[in-house]
């Protein structure tokens, strides 16, 4: 293992905030390995580049030789996470859960080390805690405490209801911390109250108080909120090559450094040398993100898939060529009227209603057979194929039946 300062100023680049930084410098200076926990509830069943930031800080606690935790919480996403929330969250089934938990498993290693990553469900402990136990640990906090809690408080404020149950959620991901007896937990910043709370438990059981290391939330495609597959402005980690390439690709300027920052393995010299040719230089942007997208498609699907990748947009945008092999899409519409090119939009999928196509058309935003679309109302005969374009990315060939 390193020294302790070598291992810090690895584990500290792009992080937020370490509490505890002084006792988790003694851990690393008594060359143990350390158990580093991450919890994951699976309410959704695919892993995103917005994982993976916390991912790879994990992985880099594997690679000094410590062991990962990562716990699949599939006790506490029956409950359902309140962070960040403005309304009690649908709680999800057993069945959905096991589901989601299924592919987690499957995922999570196209980044950890899987000998020296113990996989874990909190239900092993947690379902055992009983009726009892779950009233004990309720007494370990206070409703006042829980309403210090950002989100709680600008709920009761506002007069939104709290459900009883939300209030249980940080103090049984805290307990995880105590049956698991770990010395590291991560985070994004939106956790750090549920991160102290399992501080906070370790304590009153008599164990030595984990460090807190919170990571920064990676915002979505459009660079607002943060990645999320229930908002669509996420990149799947599994999701084909050319789709995760077009992805990256459609990111800002601007949001394309906050990505090298949290998601390449680059140094952070070599991230500034980057940003430095297109300030000093006149790079063109869009180059630096074509490397950028090549890098994470590369780490998730492979090298040839991002060549692949990386030609097939170079062909269709940077050359305004169309694949051949796009399929043709037949669309079964009612045969009394022809459709209205709004309508076959929404049909063939690349509008999400006739009223946000009739709105791309009116932006300049649709093409049909390469030709910029100026009425969304037009008719489309019954029979005739059509190349459909919306903006840069959602391309179709229909054919109306």
């Amino acid at each position: 293992m390193p020294g302790a300062d070598e291992a810090l100023a690895i584990l500290q680049r792009g992080t937020v905030e370490v509490i505890g930084l002084d006792a988790l410098r003694q851990k690393l200076e008594a060359h143990r390995v350390l158990r580093v926990k991450a919890g994951f509830d699976p309410t959704a069943p695919d892993l995103h580049l917005g994982h993976v930031v916390l991912l790879q800080k994990l992985r880099q606690f594997q690679q000094l030789g410590h062991k990962v935790l990562f716990i699949i919480g599939d006790f506490t996403a029956m409950i359902g996470d309140p962070t960040g929330k403005s309304a009690t969250r649908k709680p999800l089934s057993r069945e959905e859960v096991v589901a989601n938990a299924d592919t987690y498993r499957e995922q999570v290693f196209r980044v950890l080390d899987p000998d020296a990553t113990e996989v874990v469900f909190n239900s092993t402990w947690l379902t055992d805690l009983g009726a009892e136990g779950m009233v004990r640990l309720a007494s370990r906090h206070t409703v006042a405490r829980m309403l210090e809690r950002d989100d709680f408080s600008r709920r009761y404020k506002a007069h939104q209801p709290i459900a009883i149950h939300e209030f249980l959620y940080p103090l049984i991901q805290g307990y995880d911390s105590v049956a698991l007896r770990a010395d590291v937990e991560l985070g994004g910043t939106d956790q750090k109250f549920n991160l102290l709370v399992g501080r906070q438990l370790q304590e009153d059981a008599g164990q030595a108080p984990q460090a807190v290391i919170t990571l920064p939330i990676l915002e979505g495609l459009h660079g607002v909120q943060k990645m999320s597959k229930s908002l669509d402005n996420y990149v799947g980690i599994t999701e084909a090559p050319e789709e995760m390439f077009g992805k990256l690709m459609s990111i800002s300027d601007d949001l394309m450094w906050r990505y090298f920052e949290l998601l390449s393995d680059r140094p952070a010299d070599e991230i500034d040398a980057l940003r430095a040719s297109v300030v000093a230089d006149g790079v063109n942007p869009r180059d630096i993100k074509v490397q950028l997208a090549h890098e994470l498609v590369g780490r998730f699907r492979g090298a040839d898939a991002a060549d692949g990748a990386q030609q097939a947009f170079a062909a269709r945008f940077q050359r305004k060529e169309i694949p051949a092999d796009l399929p043709e899409q037949v669309l079964e519409l009612a045969q009394e009227a022809e459709p209205t090119l709004a309508q076959v939009l929404k049909a063939a999928g690349l509008v999400a209603s006739t009223s946000e196509a009739l709105r791309m058309v009116a932006q300049g935003a649709v093409k049909v057979d390469g030709e910029r679309a100026v009425d969304g109302r037009a008719t489309v005969a019954h029979g005739e194929a059509r190349l459909l374009q919306v903006g840069k990315r959602r391309i179709a060939r229909v054919r109306v039946a």
